[in-house]
């Protein structure tokens, strides 16, 4: 489905005047509290989220899967797909590929097609958690930490790969998530699987690019569920620090155990010039990949406000890179990807309102009452028309999802698609 710039303006069109009082009213609110709005306007319309090419279609369990139909079933698709986000949004201007699903068959073509949707091609993804047809190894005990060196060599030899099918198309980071693992006590020597696995990201880094970072991300549990090699972000940290100044740790907001104080992990990566992405999600038990903010929206925002506060102050830490790893369950996956990058603008703009030196002021004469009232009254302002000015500034609609159930274009790609297709990656 094609998504023009007249269907935008003339929806924008019905509540133009609607949104300007808002906007205003906002805007005049702000100005009293020395706040720039337009400075945290024009930070919102330049803040990108990469859209990864297996959220595209519908997700699942290991109980079952119920598709929403007119899936991408290949790679022209799902471009389409987050092109249409991005027109939408104006926040989802880069694709992140999962390979071997993502391999392109006309590398010219497909960047061609990006261009034109003026998308840009994010981290390239490895994948050692699964067999593939025709590979000689088997993952099943594990990839880049396996006792084996075949194996070992195997998995290197993907990653290496994947790094040369991303220069092709201009990305310029590679993600490397392992499922590696026990699911018994004795079933591995922690030792030796740490010890395996930090050479083998050692053998890969020496291949990566000047120009280009090694994001190493981490995981409690699952699919293993006695120990995972890479568990927390100390791990990451110190398989980051071994590899070199280009590795760094990525933070899946999903992958830790409840009630860990993931904004203490983002500081403290930040401040060591160790924090390279982030994977945006929400759960309320684990790695339950729900809708972003839909479940813990103030811990989003404090992790922002740690975020904008290293942003700042921790030049030593390199830009960041942005993702959504959600799983679409029983949605509409472009609704929920919609819904999630709203929840991230929004925790991203209430933390660019906090009062950052008197917060700083009040943390040093130990007034515990006034730090709470500064987070909390940013928290509480209602930043919406802030994300649709950015969006109207940038040529996008005022309200995306209504746009998009305005077009029905859910039913207009199963009339393209057909009802049955299925999303590689899932």
């Amino acid at each position: 489905m094609k998504l023009y710039e007249s269907h935008i303006s003339e929806f924008n069109e019905k509540s133009i005047k609607e949104h300007q009082n808002q906007f205003d009213f906002l805007g005049d609110t702000l100005d009293k509290k020395n706040i720039n709005t337009l400075n945290v306007v024009d930070a919102l319309a330049k803040f990108q989220v990469a859209i990864p090419s297996w959220a595209l279609g519908a997700g699942g369990t290991r109980f079952g899967r119920f598709s929403y139909f007119g899936e991408p079933s290949n790679l022209t698709q799902k471009l389409d797909d987050v092109g249409l986000l991005h027109a939408l949004t104006q926040t989802a201007g880069a694709i992140s590929l999962h390979i071997p699903w993502d391999v392109p068959e006309d590398y010219n073509a497909i960047k061609e097609q990006a261009k034109s949707l003026n998308l840009k091609f994010d981290a390239v993804n490895s994948n050692t958690f699964q067999d593939q047809a025709n590979a000689k190894e088997s993952y099943k005990f594990g990839s880049l930490c396996n006792t084996d060196e075949a194996i070992r060599a195997q998995a290197i030899a993907h990653n290496q790969d994947v790094i040369k099918i991303g220069e092709k198309l201009g990305s310029k980071s590679l993600t490397v998530w392992l499922a590696d693992g026990a699911n018994f006590p004795g079933q591995n020597n922690f030792q030796t699987v740490l010890s395996n696995t930090e050479n083998s990201l050692k053998s890969i880094y020496k291949t990566l690019p000047d120009d280009w970072k090694m994001f190493i991300e981490y995981k409690p549990y699952e699919p293993n569920f006695y120990s995972t090699v890479i568990q927390d972000w100390g791990t990451s940290f110190m398989l980051a620090n071994a590899c070199g100044d280009k590795a760094y740790t990525l933070v899946d907001l999903g992958h830790h155990l409840p009630n860990t104080n993931i904004e203490q992990i983002v500081s403290t990566l930040m401040l060591k010039g160790k924090l390279g992405g982030f994977h945006f999600n929400d759960s309320k038990y684990g790695d339950d990949d729900v809708t972003v903010g839909s479940v813990k929206p103030y811990a989003l925002f404090l992790i922002f406000n740690e975020l904008v506060y290293g942003m700042q102050n921790n030049p030593q830490n390199p830009d960041l890179s942005w993702m959504i790893d959600a799983s679409h369950n029983i949605k509409d996956p472009l609704e929920d990807l919609m819904q999630s990058l709203e929840a991230i603008q929004e925790a991203y703009a209430k933390a660019l309102l906090v009062d950052q030196s008197a917060l700083k002021q009040a943390q040093s004469v130990h007034d515990v009452v006034a730090c709470q009232e500064i987070l909390q009254r940013a928290y509480r302002t209602d930043v919406r028309p802030l994300l649709a000015q950015a969006r109207l500034q940038s040529g996008g609609a005022l309200d995306p999802l209504a746009l998009y159930r305005g077009l029905d274009v859910r039913q207009t790609l199963i009339e393209e698609r057909g009802k049955h297709t299925i999303a590689s990656g899932l």
